[in-house]
């Protein structure tokens, strides 16, 4: 079927079912960003496959919003599908709950999938449609439409020791306890499966990409129990788990167990779905507040740390040599975007203890790049010559840690306009790298600063600065972040963030730069404590595409010593004219 049909279908069950509205959100009963394939209920619906946005089907109309990183992407895998594009957070965008208010009767009906849907999502739905005599209902309408649907995985869950994890299962436990005592909790539930993961230092691969497996963790005063697919769990998985005291039960019995509780005090995140919270209501008080080991799991502890800095000396070995094959290449034998994504994955693979992909590689030559998420496909992607600039950002899993790199650069002579645009976006990931902060910043105070050299001109780019990153587990990781929302984590010594300002300019180039950074003690001072961050990604940027003039002296030694370090880390590791090529691109600018 078609997009346009199946939305045909999905209103037919509608009109079944007297529904004025449907939400298909991106979503899973985890809320995970990134969806097993039988949740990926709204790329399947539309046709659109970035990792955010939703789609609002009515009686005579459908709408999909998503955010800035994905207008292009969207525009075009919408086309044809009968689903509007509505670019959230521009000017003139409704909010999607105005938007159906707009278009359906007072007295009307308004469903979603309780299990894909957040408990924060659902009471201000019911918040704002209460005011408008509109009922919202839990009904998984797809069901009857999406025949084809797939099934969980079989894939093996595995112990990730605390060798690497820095942490036993017991002793994040205990953590865990002492934070619902804190918050007089009687009964703690885990349900984002990043956080299960590290909370009983298990990795996983029901995710493409993500190192984590389906599973729910209930946690009381006496007992913790893990929910999964029992069938997955290798034999050292069992043991850990034993050896813990952590019980284990199948996936399939969480929601009968949590009908066992009366008269509890449910320490829950409101990011958990809604089913979780119509399970419980009625007998239980609710807790709602943060997953206490989400913040843990945020500050990296010195054996996480080390991991990083290990997995990103291999990474940046795999990078220059694919970054030397792309140069070389180009031009002389057949390649497309697709192709080369599969390229560097293999250089990668050489490296000890890859695990695979920390995302689908994005690589845009030409005007792709101006597409920030851009997916090629294995058909139909462009082919790549000597010729104009090209955009790669990719990462890695290893099971020591995660990897998350961008670079831009010409494969063929780069316009001036280029040159300067990259050289600004390089500026304010420079400025960033440098900048000292006190103790109590969050990230919405610095992303300013590598925003500022493209301001100075007009310019910006719509997406954040800086996500969070896992530890060998998912490439996006809060709580913190580096952007221009108001998010009231502040940043602490151990999280490591992105570091990735760009540029785009649509039918002709984008541009990103993106170094991985952590969060360490800077020196104390009078006025009390400050930060700064230690760069962790170890990859050279391409001085011919850097104006000279444009950097303050403190800028350019930034850089050289930035390719100082690289040299001193990546250099014992390669040979030959791979070698040579890459002394040349560190050599002082």
């Amino acid at each position: 079927m078609t997009s346009k049909e199946k939305v045909a279908a999905l209103r037919e069950e509608m009109q079944k079912n007297n529904v004025d509205a449907f939400i298909v959100y991106s979503a899973d009963p985890h809320m995970s960003e990134y969806l097993p394939e039988e949740w990926q209920e709204r790329a399947w619906l539309s046709g659109f496959l970035g990792s955010a946005g939703f789609v609002v089907v009515t009686k005579d109309k459908a709408g999909l919003w998503t955010d800035g990183r994905y207008f292009t992407q969207a525009a075009i895998e919408l086309d044809g599908s009968g689903i509007d594009l509505f670019k959230d957070g521009m000017e003139g965008t409704p909010n999607y709950i105005d938007w159906i208010i707009s278009e359906i009767p007072s007295g009307g009906k308004v469903a979603v999938n309780a299990l894909a849907a957040s408990n924060a999502n659902w009471e201000l739905l019911s918040q704002k449609f209460n005011s408008k005599n509109i009922t919202l209902v839990d009904f998984p309408l797809l069901k009857e439409v999406w025949k084809e649907r797939g099934t969980p995985s079989a894939n093996p869950i595995f112990v990730h020791p605390v060798e690497r994890a820095g942490k036993s299962v017991s002793d994040k436990i205990a953590a865990i306890r002492q934070k619902m005592e804190d918050q007089e909790a009687t009964v703690h539930i885990i349900s984002s499966l990043d956080d299960v993961a590290w909370t009983v230092n298990l990795r996983g691969s029901d995710v493409e990409s993500n190192p984590v497996f389906l599973g729910y963790i209930v946690i009381t005063k006496n007992d913790a129990v893990l929910f999964t697919g029992l069938e997955k769990m290798e034999v050292g998985a069992r043991k850990q788990m034993d050896d813990s005291f952590v019980k284990m039960m199948p996936y399939e019995e969480f929601y009968n167990y949590l009908k066992t509780f009366k008269n509890e005090k449910v320490l829950v995140s409101p990011n958990s779905n809604q089913q979780i919270f119509e399970t419980l209501k009625t007998d239980n008080q609710f807790i709602k507040a943060p997953v206490p080991g989400n913040l843990m799991k945020a500050q990296k502890n010195e054996a996480e740390l080390e991991g990083f800095r290990k997995v990103m000396v291999r990474d940046g070995v795999a990078m220059v040599k694919f970054l030397y094959w792309l140069t070389h290449n180009a031009g002389k034998e057949a390649m497309n975007e697709y192709s080369i994504g599969q390229k560097l994955r293999g250089f990668r693979a050489e490296g000890e203890n890859f695990v695979g992909e920390s995302f689908g590689s994005i690589v845009g030559y030409k005007d792709n790049g101006a597409i920030m998420h851009y997916s090629a496909k294995k058909e139909g992607s462009k082919e790549v010559t000597n010729e104009e600039t090209i955009l790669v950002d990719s990462g890695g899993q290893y099971l020591e840690g995660t990897t998350d790199i961008t670079r831009t650069f010409a494969l063929g002579t780069p316009s001036e306009e280029f040159k300067r645009n990259s050289t600004l976006v390089l500026q304010g990931l420079i400025r960033l790298s440098m900048v000292k902060f006190p103790k109590g910043t969050k990230g919405v105070h610095l992303d300013a600063i590598a925003r500022l050299p493209l301001w100075m001109e007009g310019k910006d780019f719509n997406h954040g600065t800086g996500h969070g990153v896992g530890s060998f587990m998912n490439v996006h990781e809060g709580p913190q972040n580096i952007r221009k929302d108001l998010n009231p984590q502040e940043l602490l010594p151990g999280m490591v963030c992105s570091n990735e300002p760009g540029y785009y300019l649509e039918g002709h180039y984008g541009i990103r730069h993106e170094n991985l950074i952590a969060v360490k003690e800077a020196e104390k001072i009078i006025h009390g404590t400050f930060y700064e961050f230690e760069t962790l990604t170890f990859c050279p940027f391409f001085k011919d595409t850097v104006v000279k003039e444009i950097l303050s002296e403190s800028e350019i030694a930034w850089l050289n010593g930035y390719h100082k370090t690289c040299e001193e880390k990546l250099a014992p590791y390669l040979e030959g004219e791979v070698k040579e090529w890459f002394l040349q691109l560190v050599s002082p600018l």
